[in-house]
């Protein structure tokens, strides 16, 4: 992908870079993080859904276990040298690298579903446990080398503690015998080269046998090491230097034994800079509520609720509100044209669109909805902000022009131009002439652009192209403040005097200044402003009735649920009532048969009288049967009634749509130059000028306007 230097600054590149390196735990990686730049779309979706996998771990329990590192590059390359010796904590460096390769190895496979890609990469990677078994053989836990690590080492380590044992007997036993006599200072004892000595007054010293290691500063006390001590500090010193060799023995073997497994050392080394790098653009993500949108590899772009992911961080930390921005660039609508007064939002739109698409093409999740789509652009160029240069004496608009014959060049099918006050720092008429030149050639290149202007004469030709479109930001006339929302589909005012009036320029001027432009101009941006309010109100109407509505009939499906409910309890009710009660009847029979019985009356009469009522409760059984498939028959019969219902709607929308068809072909045959007609709602009329496709310029006399035919009516 090709971008120059001077537009990666313009859209705040490289301060989003500064923002991400200071959560990887390198400085290479932070270093490898400022150089950043755009990449294959391949090479870029790799990245992302690595990314994006990590990103998922923070959201739940299942934390990678990946902690600080500390990088081996230069160990990697002095270990080949012959014969060479690494420092202890570069082999405690290597161990370290390896487990956590190890870790990491069997860590994704126990989630492949949330970790497809970084499971992928670890796997490649040929884990060698003998490199850990090696270290661990030489170094204990706290990188001191081990007496096993050599039985030579072993025996040396054995004599130094004799040795230290002997020392440390014979001076106290010499401290104790002298310190009976006069011969030893009031401090006895001190340490000289680390070593201790007796402290003697200087007049005895002859007196002491031992080796003489040093005076007071006053002379009066001299420091003697004795006699019983200097040979066996002596064999003590030998045995330390042998150790010290044969330290460096045991290590450069262990150099040796390393240097085999190089190049999987180099390849781990590679891979751990790599999910630092990931780790540190998650981290990010999370900070910015980064996503990973879909990406297309058909030219579809679809932002939805998209933020400038440094103003958020701005905005966020100061408390301030900030505005998300939702809008599509497709191979049908490749060019959007926003209007709308200064300090609007026009170009922190640009800069989001160009910033959010250099994020995407670099691997970096960015701050939209989740169901945003995104592709890859092959160039994206910029003019945005004041280009001036000093040293050369170019003004602004010159340098503008070169940088946009610069543009002009490279504009191709599958370049996103970003263009800040389209055709402003010249005369107005040929300032926007110019411009308007420049945009049909973007148009006929077929390049993809969004740009920002004043100019009505842009505005007009972005209504005239097919596969362009007018946007607006909006401004509450009543409060004449700006709403930092993007309009799509509509044209927008610059609101000139009505912000000239808010900053408390007089009112003659602006009235003086009015009276000076052309009545035809003036009544157009009257009615881009009226339409545009009209709009906003509009929808804001349709969104709150669209929520009313639904709102009801929430209610009302849950009012009618808990009608059921009731109705069906109470029947359960009447039926439990009337069985207990049918209980207790047929209970009171029994009972009335057995006092007959007790009081003499025949088993036979008794016997004949209870068989007429199980004859009688077979009866009221067989109808209750056809009780409940009367109830049943009745509820099928609803569910009946309910379909043909549907049936029925499903009728009439065909029936709409049939009507919208006629509709349309009756357009046809009365939409033509000179037919008279008003937008549908409206009491004005106006003549048909010119029709260029599904878009139709109405003259009303003092101004014209651009429609779609669909909101357009025969008088």
């Amino acid at each position: 992908m090709y971008i120059n230097k001077e537009d990666l600054n313009e859209l705040e590149f490289p301060q989003l870079l500064a923002e991400i390196s200071p959560f990887a735990y390198s400085p290479k990686t932070r270093e490898k993080i400022l150089e950043l730049r755009p990449m294959e779309i391949g090479e870029a979706e790799i990245s992302l859904k690595k990314t994006s996998e990590y990103l998922s771990s923070f959201e739940s329990s299942n934390a990678v276990p990946f902690d600080e590192y500390e990088d081996i590059e230069n160990e990697l390359k002095l270990m080949l040298i012959e014969n060479y010796r690494l420092e202890n904590s570069a082999f405690m460096k290597i161990k370290t690298l390896t487990e956590q390769i190890g870790k990491l190895q069997k860590f994704f496979p126990t989630m492949p579903e949330t970790f497809p890609t970084l499971m992928e990469d670890v796997l490649v990677l040929e884990f060698k446990k003998e490199i850990i078994d090696k270290v661990d053989k030489v170094f204990n836990r706290f990188g001191e080398v081990k007496s096993e690590a050599s039985p030579v080492l072993k025996e040396l380590r054995a004599e130094i503690q004799v040795a230290k044992k002997a020392i440390q007997e014979n001076f106290n036993r010499a401290l104790f015998n002298y310190g009976q006599s006069e011969f030893l200072d009031d401090i006895r004892e001190t340490i000289i080269d680390d070593q201790r000595v007796l402290a003697v007054k200087s007049g005895f010293k002859k007196r002491v046998a031992g080796r003489v290691l040093g005076l007071s500063k006053t002379g009066s006390i001299t420091y003697i090491q004795p006699d019983s001590v200097v040979k066996h500090y002596f064999k003590l010193k030998e045995s330390q230097e042998e150790e010290k060799k044969e330290i460096d023995k045991i290590l450069r073997k262990l150099t040796a034994e390393l240097a085999e497994f190089q190049p999987q050392l180099w390849r781990y080394q590679k891979y751990i800079f790599d999910l630092d790098l990931t780790r540190a653009k998650s981290k990010f993500a999370e900070l910015i509520n980064g996503v990973l949108p879909k990406i297309n590899r058909h030219k579809t772009l679809r932002l939805r609720e998209a933020f400038h992911p440094l103003l958020f961080l701005r905005n966020k930390a100061e408390n301030k509100t900030i505005f998300p921005q939702t809008l599509s660039l497709t191979d049908h609508n490749r060019i959007i044209c926003i209007s709308g007064p200064n300090a609007g939002g026009k170009s922190i739109t640009l800069k989001t669109v160009g910033l959010l698409q250099l994020m995407i093409q670099s691997g970096i999740l960015v701050p939209t909805h989740p169901k945003s789509e995104m592709f890859f652009f092959d160039k994206i160029m910029t003019d945005i902000g004041d280009n001036q240069s000093i040293e050369n004496h170019l003004s602004t608009y010159s340098s503008r022009l070169k940088k946009m014959g610069g543009i002009i060049r490279e504009a191709d099918a599958n370049t996103l131009l970003l263009i800040d006050e389209f055709g402003t720092g010249s005369d107005p008429e040929l300032g926007g002439a110019l411009a308007e030149s420049f945009l049909e050639f973007f148009y006929d290149k077929k390049s993809f652009a969004i740009i920002t202007t004043h100019y009505t004469n842009i505005k007009l030709v972005v209504e005239q192209l097919p596969n362009a479109e007018n946007a607006a930001m909006l401004f509450n006339e009543e409060t004449l403040e700006p709403m930092y929302k993007l309009e799509v589909g509509q044209a927008g005012s610059s609101f000139t005097f009505e912000v000239a009036e808010k900053n408390k320029i007089p009112r003659f001027i602006i009235h003086s200044a009015k009276k000076k432009v052309e009545h035809d101009i003036v009544n157009l941006d009257k009615t881009i402003v009226k339409l545009q309010q009209e709009k906003y109100e509009v929808e804001k109407l349709k969104t709150d009735l669209a929520e009313r509505k639904e709102s009801v009939e929430d209610k009302r499906d849950n009012l009618q649920k808990l009608n059921e409910q009731l109705q069906q309890k109470l029947y359960n009710f009447q039926k439990l009532y009337e069985e207990e009660h049918r209980k207790l009847q047929f209970g009171n029979k029994i009972e009335a048969f057995i006092d007959s019985y007790v009081k003499g009356k025949s088993r036979k009469d008794v016997v004949k009288d209870f068989v007429k009522i199980l004859e009688q409760e077979k009866f009221r059984k067989i109808g209750a049967d056809k009780d409940e498939s009367k109830r049943l028959q009745v509820v099928k019969r609803k569910i009946t009634q309910q379909l043909k219902k549907e049936e029925v709607i499903d009728k009439i929308a065909e029936t709409n749509e049939k009507l919208e068809e006629k509709r349309k072909t009756d357009r046809e045959l009365w939409m033509k130059v000179g037919q008279r007609v008003r937008i549908t709602g409206s009491t004005s009329v106006g003549t048909i000028e010119k029709i260029s496709r599904n878009k139709v310029i109405v003259n009303y006399g003092t101004f014209k306007t651009t429609i779609n035919a669909d909101e357009l009516e025969r008088i």
